[in-house]
């Protein structure tokens, strides 16, 4: 009795499910249907309508366009990015460069990119030493470097003009500068809406300009940058974070500071704050005072805090400070 029962269960299930869900069945399958759609006639618009006024992000052209129009740009970005992602071109002296707040494995193929679409030819790309080498003209090469910048997470961007022959740098500003301008303009038009990275250029990551070391129990910053620089960047870096330069001696090195904790910065605003090169000093306490020192070693450079009454803890959160925004 059981298994008559059973068996007249199952059979009134699959019936069940056939007449559900079959194809003679209240709801039968649909993921074929689309083997039975057959292409429309054009749609005509009827004289007393306009064309929808809205843009074509896919226009198909002639072909005689595209033979006239080899050059063609990189997509349009149709969405915008959240937030802003600096993009700068900087100068000391006679040195110019590209800073861009990104990995230089990100900068790697934008600055790729946008060199396979120039009009010039790119003879090497070595994404191992961030080199790109694009001939120029019969004498010269156009050579970009791009390295890790000394903010955490940035690039510097360097381009250079070499004699094909010697490979001595060529001193040429007036052809260096607009260049650089266009590629600036390229990468904030690109960096914003670009989310990809170089697997090949990981390595650009690694080889950081800022490193940070332990000396007799005392923290230095280590730049890989010359003096120059080095004087240069610590010094934006003190008016960035708000540390006031009472002197400077750039003979020997030395920034002369008023720095405290966060919690005391407002007695620094009550006077002033910032930076008081060409204000009358103000006197503080030797618990607020520091020497900044720098000292370049070979091809590097070392910047030490000073505290003036000894405190090493003092110092030390001095020196994480503008290490933070150096740049």
């Amino acid at each position: 009795m059981n298994k008559i029962f059973l068996t007249f269960i199952s059979i009134l299930t699959f019936s069940s499910c056939s007449m559900i869900g079959g194809p003679d069945g209240l709801f039968p399958e649909k993921k074929y249907d689309f083997l039975k759609e057959e292409i429309a006639d054009e749609i005509e618009t009827p004289e007393t309508l306009t064309k929808p006024n809205a843009e074509d992000h896919f226009p198909a052209y002639e072909p005689d366009f595209i033979e006239q129009n080899q050059d063609i740009p990189k997509p349009r970005q149709i969405f915008a990015s959240s937030g802003d992602t600096a993009v700068q071109l900087r100068r000391l002296g006679e040195l110019m460069w590209i800073y861009a707040e990104t990995l230089p494995s990100t900068s790697w193929p934008i600055s790729k990119n946008y060199w396979d679409t120039s009009i010039y030819q790119v003879k090497e790309a070595n994404p191992n030493t961030g080199e790109i080498v694009v001939e120029f003209d019969e004498a010269t090469d156009l050579v970009m470097k791009i390295e890790h910048g000394i903010k955490e997470s940035s690039s510097e961007i360097f381009l250079y003009q070499v004699n094909k022959v010697d490979k001595n740098i060529v001193a040429n500003q007036e052809l260096l500068q607009p260049e650089m301008e266009k590629i600036v303009n390229y990468f904030a038009e690109s960096i914003g809406s670009f989310s990809g990275t170089s697997l090949a250029a990981q390595g650009l990551n690694e080889l950081k300009k800022t490193k940070i070391f332990t000396e007799n129990g005392k923290t230095v910053i280590s730049l890989e940058l010359s003096f120059d620089r080095a004087w240069s960047s610590v010094s934006k870096a003190l008016q960035s974070a708000n540390i006031v330069t009472n002197d400077r001696d750039r003979s020997s090195g030395k920034f002369f500071v008023s720095y405290a904790e966060d919690q005391q910065r407002g007695l620094f605003g009550i006077f002033g704050g910032g930076n008081k090169e060409n204000n009358d000093q103000i006197e503080f306490s030797d618990e607020y005072e520091f020497e900044i020192i720098i000292t370049q070693e070979k091809n590097k450079t070392y910047v030490r805090a000073i505290s003036k009454n000894g405190n090493i803890e003092n110092s030390e959160e001095l020196l994480s400070k503008i290490n933070e925004s150096l740049s």
